[in-house]
């Protein structure tokens, strides 16, 4: 807690006059004077008094809602202040201080109290609305309250400096479903595709084993066959697709090591992320998160698990970048086998490094390549290797970049 100047602009008024008073009755020998300068004193001393003897602020509190903030998104903060006054307030003033990452106006008036001679405390409340700014946990405070006494006089100035730490996620952009894409890709839609028309009729019957259980057996065909025979289970598989993070700080900047928010291409490439995680997730697919050397930044979220979603994006919210390059190591990675979808979200993208990752366009239904500041002819090279390629403008909107490979393929589709 820390206090300026006691006295407002009317109470230095009135100890000026006071002083004078003292001065004057002393040089004109008028008692009169003397009597009007203490009583002026003793008024100043009453009002100081009344706010630092009688008056306590206790704790501040602060909730938001929603718990964490979006880039470019709106939440309200709301403060609480507790507060005890033995005699009553006129209204003051308060503030709330803002971190760089968020936007707002956290100031405003303070409402007036009423006496509370019992010593009961109340709780004021003040609420005001911030947007996200910048990603990562920012704290808001300290709180700056400013009264005044009834004669408006003094005024105290009490500062609270518990902080609140606020969670500022990635920016989310709704992303347009590619044209078939879970489908041809082995996505949920074909596993529903391929069971549209298919009743009990149509499932597959083998012989009875010791061990299966009788709700399985098929009467029809045991009827047909004379034996028991039974319903074979369904061969399911989960469509899965990965999403590639390249955190390799060679990719970015520096900057993106130092802090969240300080690389605006690292920045695009988190949002974009998280952006088509979600996407995935919605359309069906179980989806992993790694960095370009294999790393797992996340673990497998679940098709249409938003809570798991919710969960990588408030993770995401303090995500750096890593020293060295990373590319080179994401191929092997791939080798060994076919894989569903897989979106490689890259910073710079030069030409000599779609050598490195032509062999994954081979190993992928649907091998997609998101550059933020590609170089050159580097996206054209990753087309000629199998790759869907596009770039995300530093700051721009990556559903542009993702409907444009959508469009491609229903082109491709169609031709």
């Amino acid at each position: 807690m820390r206090r300026l100047w006691p006295l407002t602009g009317r109470g230095t008024g009135a100890l000026v006059l006071a002083v004078g008073c003292l001065i004057a009755a002393g040089e004109l020998g008028l008692v009169e004077l003397l009597y009007f300068g203490v009583l002026l004193l003793a008024v100043l001393a009453a009002a100081i008094l009344s706010l630092f003897l009688t008056r306590r602020t206790g704790a501040v509190e602060r909730t938001m809602t929603p718990e964490s903030v979006g880039v470019g998104e709106t939440a309200v903060v709301t403060a609480r202040v507790t507060v005890r006054t033995a005699v009553p307030t006129p209204p003051g003033t308060w503030r709330d201080g803002l971190p760089a990452g968020l936007a707002g106006e956290a100031a405003g008036a303070f409402p007036p109290l009423a006496s509370g001679l019992r010593g009961s405390q109340r709780v004021i409340e003040r609420s005001y609305t911030v947007t996200g700014v910048s990603r990562g946990v920012h704290a808001i405070g300290p709180f700056d309250l400013t009264t005044t006494d009834p004669f408006g006089l003094a005024r105290r100035r009490t500062v609270r400096t518990e902080p609140t730490q606020i969670t500022v996620t990635p920016a989310v952009v709704d992303l347009p479903g590619l044209p078939d894409a879970a489908g041809a890709s082995g996505g949920s839609r074909l596993t529903v595709d391929l069971h549209l028309g298919q009743g009990a009729d149509n499932l597959v019957a083998r012989p009875y084993q010791s061990g299966d259980s009788m709700r399985r057996i098929h009467w029809r065909a045991t009827a047909h066959r004379d034996e028991l025979m039974v319903r074979q289970e369904e061969q399911e598989s989960t469509p899965e697709a990965t999403v590639v993070l390249d955190l390799g700080a060679l990719r970015w900047s520096t900057e993106a090591m130092a802090a969240p928010g300080a690389d605006d291409a690292f920045e695009t490439g988190v949002s974009t992320c998280v952006s088509v995680v979600a996407r995935l997730v919605r359309d069906g697919y179980s989806v992993d998160v790694v960095d370009s050397d294999g790393e797992t930044l996340a673990d497998r979220i679940d098709a249409s698990e938003m809570v798991e979603v919710d969960a990588l994006i408030t993770r995401f919210a303090t995500l750096l970048a890593r020293p060295d390059d990373h590319l080179p190591r994401l191929a092997p990675v791939f080798t060994g086998g076919m894989s569903g979808p897989v979106v490689l979200i890259v910073g710079r993208l030069d030409p000599t490094d779609i050598a490195s990752i032509a062999p994954i366009a081979h190993h992928s239904t649907l091998p997609m390549v998101l550059a933020v500041t590609p170089r050159a002819d580097a996206l054209t090279a990753a087309e000629d290797a199998g790759w869907h390629a596009a770039a995300i403008p530093v700051g721009g909107d990556p559903a542009a970049a993702w409907a444009d490979v959508g469009r491609r393929l229903a082109g491709d589709r169609v031709g």
